[in-house]
């Protein structure tokens, strides 16, 4: 691959992630506060890619030159020719990211990895602020079930935003990925439902839920570690957040 054909590669990529980074795309990847790092570098790489392409395009005879060293000699076995087609393949996420963006990690990933909350954090829970129903995070709300035995809790309602995903014993649950840094990190918050449990709805739906804290467990069947229920008194389908993840 000579280095135009690099300096289209990397103008690519570069433009990719800078769309990516410009619309909310970016935040099925990463976190919100990553978004200046991202533009920077798609910004590094799009100017390194013109600067490449303006430095071989005006000296033709260099190019001429380069260009020649890339055939291959008579003894070549080709192996230098195949290395340039494989390194094309570095088009097709960017082409990909710039045509079709992939969803935010969903249902399929909540089924491969245990939850978040393991059960050894330590920290005090607040008591929650004002409100009927008063919103929490998924993680808030399973910290102050399973760690602080839901004392914080008590009776008041409570409104929680996520996705439903099928439980191990096929009963829907609510599931939300938390994120550390990007999704390559991505675990998820698990709550069981009781009460009037959305039902005849697909993996994935987004729903907004209120209900009350319930002592029920049950066990995440991919870590053996247990996971809080919510009874649920309303709930209504949502369309996607802005921000899927916590």
């Amino acid at each position: 691959m000579n280095r135009q054909a690099q300096a289209v590669v990397l103008l690519l990529l570069g433009g990719s992630v800078l769309k990516a980074s410009v619309t909310d795309v970016y935040l099925r990847y990463v976190r919100e506060g990553l978004r200046p790092f991202l533009i920077a570098a798609a910004v590094l790489l799009v100017a390194a890619a013109v600067m490449t392409l303006w430095y071989e395009l005006r000296q033709p005879d260099h190019h001429h030159d380069h260009h020649h060293h890339d055939q291959p000699e008579p003894d070549d076995d080709g192996h230098g020719q195949h290395g340039a087609r494989v390194g094309w393949l570095l088009i097709l996420p960017a082409v990909g990211l710039l045509l079709i963006a992939p969803p935010a990690l969903g249902s399929y990933a909540v089924n491969q990895a245990g939850t978040a909350l393991t059960g050894e954090e330590t920290d005090h829970y607040p008591p929650l602020p004002p409100g009927d129903p008063v919103r929490l995070s998924m993680l808030d709300y399973a910290g102050r079930a399973i760690i602080d035995d839901g004392y914080t809790l008590g009776d008041r309602r409570v409104r929680l935003v996520a996705f439903t995903a099928p439980g191990s014993d096929g009963a829907p649950i609510l599931a939300r990925m938390v994120l550390s840094c990007c999704a390559a990190d991505g675990r998820p918050i698990k709550v069981g439902m009781a009460g009037d449990v959305p039902t005849g709805l697909p993996p994935d739906t987004w729903v907004e839920v209120v209900g009350r804290y319930t002592p029920q467990r049950g066990s995440d069947p991919v870590s053996d570690v247990d996971i809080p229920y919510i009874r649920i008194e309303s709930w209504q389908r949502i369309p996607p957040p802005r921000q899927p993840y916590e």
